[in-house]
């Protein structure tokens, strides 16, 4: 697998322009509400800055925006899958991570033959609201089983010390949010996740 296993998740430009010189070499930008110019502007920022340090960026959601300026990789949510020209995205070689909850969430995404599945919350998270509780190290198990050699992302309440376990239970990639971003010392808190993940 060549992605590196530790995959934060940044909403705003400014943060890759925190982190990336500290290490990081895979991130995914996931922004909201933005006017679309913006937006544009936003991500090819993104993957100049993740170019100049050399470091995937994934773009969340926003698949047409990812061809446009040259990305290579995209994340859809399962509400994404339902919206996106999944034939352009492959016509333009785009690389595919893909959100899962379930086992009808898991099937729909192999069908689409990912580059990487998410499956989250493996904890509780308070990043947003969902319908899923918290799945648990052992669903992380189940999937690894399911999936084959697809890289498996574990996501949702992830923390430095959480880090291991879901590892040892099956994952290939640790993503990080609101463990850095609301951590008083977030530049720390990532040379932390550097050092247990590299």
């Amino acid at each position: 697998m060549s992605l590196a296993r530790f995959y934060p998740i940044f909403d705003d430009v400014s943060w890759l322009e925190r982190m990336l010189p500290l290490g990081i070499k895979l991130v995914q930008l996931r922004i909201k509400d933005m006017p679309e110019p913006d937006l544009r502007e936003a991500i090819a920022r993104a993957l100049t800055l993740c170019r100049k340090h050399d470091a995937v960026l994934v773009v969340n959601d926003y698949w047409q925006i990812a061809i446009d300026t040259g990305c290579d990789w995209i994340h859809l949510g399962q509400e994404d899958l339902d919206e996106a020209d999944m034939d352009a995205i492959r016509r333009h070689g785009l690389k595919l991570g893909v959100s899962t909850h379930d086992h009808d969430e898991l099937d729909r995404a192999l069908s689409l033959d990912p580059d990487y599945v998410a499956l989250g919350p493996v904890y509780p998270t308070i990043l947003k609201k969902m319908k899923w509780h918290q799945q648990g190290l052992e669903k992380l198990t189940e999937w690894r089983s399911l999936i084959g050699d697809i890289p498996l992302v574990a996501i949702g309440g992830m923390r430095v010390d959480r880090a291991a376990g879901a590892f040892e239970a099956g994952a290939d990639i640790v993503s990080a949010v609101t463990d850095i971003t609301l951590n008083d010392d977030p530049e720390s808190r990532v040379r932390e996740w550097l050092e247990v993940v590299v």
